[in-house]
C-alpha cells in the first residue's frame, strides 16, 4: 500500500468514484467559502467540523482539517508569515526569497482565495512588488490592500498598474496622491484613514474599513512589522507561520513585538500543525472566531 505524504501544494491523487481527493477538497473549501452548491459530498456541522461518509485520502484530509475552519466562517483575519527555524524573514540586506518552500507558496495562495482582502505594509509592497494574486491554485482573487500612511510607494507597482484585481491605497490624512488619472489606475481605491500617535493607522480601524467595504475576511500577508501590529491590537483570529528547515542566523526578524517582563505575559495560543512540503505549517488560534 502506498504511503501518502500530505503537502500543501503537492502532486494530487487520481481522483476516484468513492474517494474525495485533494483536488475534490479544494473546490468544496472554496464553494463552502463562496456559499455557493458543491456536489462534493462534504458537510459541516455546527460545531464547525467537515464530516462525510467517502473516504479520504491523507492529502485532503490535511487540507479539510487545516482550511474548513476558515472556510466556513463569514467573518475573520487571518495573518500569515513565512519564517526561518530562528525567525528570520530575510537577512540583513532584505533578501528573503525563498526562505519557504513551493508547498508553502501554494497554501499562501489557497488563504488569498479564502478571503475577500490581503493587506500588505508598503514596505512590503514596494520592497516585493507583489502581485497578491491567487495564480498558483484556483480561485478568485482578492481585493488587494495597501497600507502606505506616509505615502511611500512607488507608482511603478504591480498593484497600482495591473487590473487583475481591484486594489484600496489607504493613506493618512496629510498624504497628497500623485497617482496619475489614467485608464490603468481605474481599478484604484484611495482611502484615507487617522494615524494614531505613532504615525501609524490603528488596526481596528482598517478591519473596520474592510468590513464596511463588504470585505470581512481579511489575509494580513505582510511584512513582519504589519503582521505583528495587527497582532498586538488584538485583531487577529488565527496565524498561520510556516516555519522552514532554515537557519539564517541574523537578518530581520518576524514578529516584533512590546518587550514582555516575564513568561507569564506571553502569548500562548492553541496550535496545530501540519506539513507543507519540507515546511511546518503553525496554526495558531488567537482568538476564538464565531461569525
Amino acid at each position: 500500500m502506498m504511503k501518502r505524504i500530505f503537502k500543501c501544494g503537492g502532486v494530487m491523487p487520481e481522483s476516484h468514484v468513492n474517494t474525495i481527493a485533494l483536488a475534490d477538497a479544494w473546490n468544496w473549501l472554496l464553494a463552502l467559502r463562496h456559499r455557493r452548491p458543491c456536489d462534493v459530498a462534504i458537510n459541516v456541522s455546527p460545531t464547525g467540523e467537515w464530516q462525510t461518509a467517502k473516504a479520504v485520502t491523507a492529502e485532503a484530509r490535511e487540507l479539510l482539517d487545516c482550511l474548513t475552519p476558515l472556510a466556513s466562517r463569514a467573518a475573520w483575519v487571518v495573518a500569515q508569515l513565512g519564517q526561518s527555524m530562528d525567525g528570520r524573514i530575510a537577512t540583513e540586506s532584505g533578501h528573503s526569497h525563498y526562505i519557504n518552500g513551493h508547498e508553502s507558496l501554494v497554501h499562501l495562495h489557497r488563504l488569498r482565495a479564502l478571503v475577500d482582502a490581503v493587506v500588505v505594509g508598503a514596505g512590503t509592497a514596494s520592497a516585493d512588488n507583489p502581485q497578491l494574486t491567487v495564480r498558483h491554485v484556483s480561485g478568485t482573487n482578492p481585493t488587494r490592500v495597501v497600507l502606505d500612511p506616509r505615502g511611500r510607494i512607488p507608482n511603478d507597482l504591480a498593484l497600482l498598474n495591473t487590473d487583475s484585481a481591484p486594489t484600496l491605497y489607504i493613506v493618512g490624512p496629510d498624504v497628497r496622491s500623485e497617482l496619475q488619472a489614467t485608464t490603468s489606475l481605474a481599478h484604484v481605491e484611495r482611502c484615507v484613514l487617522p494615524l494614531n500617535a505613532s504615525g501609524q493607522f490603528a488596526p481596528h480601524d482598517v478591519v473596520t474599513l474592510l468590513a464596511e467595504k463588504g470585505l470581512p475576511r481579511v489575509l494580513i500577508e505582510g511584512g513582519g512589522i504589519t503582521v505583528s501590529q495587527f497582532i498586538e491590537a488584538g485583531t487577529v483570529d488565527r496565524l498561520h507561520l510556516l516555519v522552514a528547515p532554515l537557519l539564517i542566523g541574523s537578518g530581520r526578524p518576524g514578529l516584533q513585538m512590546t518587550p514582555i517582563e516575564t513568561l507569564e505575559s506571553a502569548l500562548r495560543p492553541p496550535a496545530r500543525t501540519f506539513r507543507c512540503g519540507d515546511d511546518t505549517l503553525f496554526d495558531l488560534r488567537l482568538r476564538d472566531t464565531t461569525a
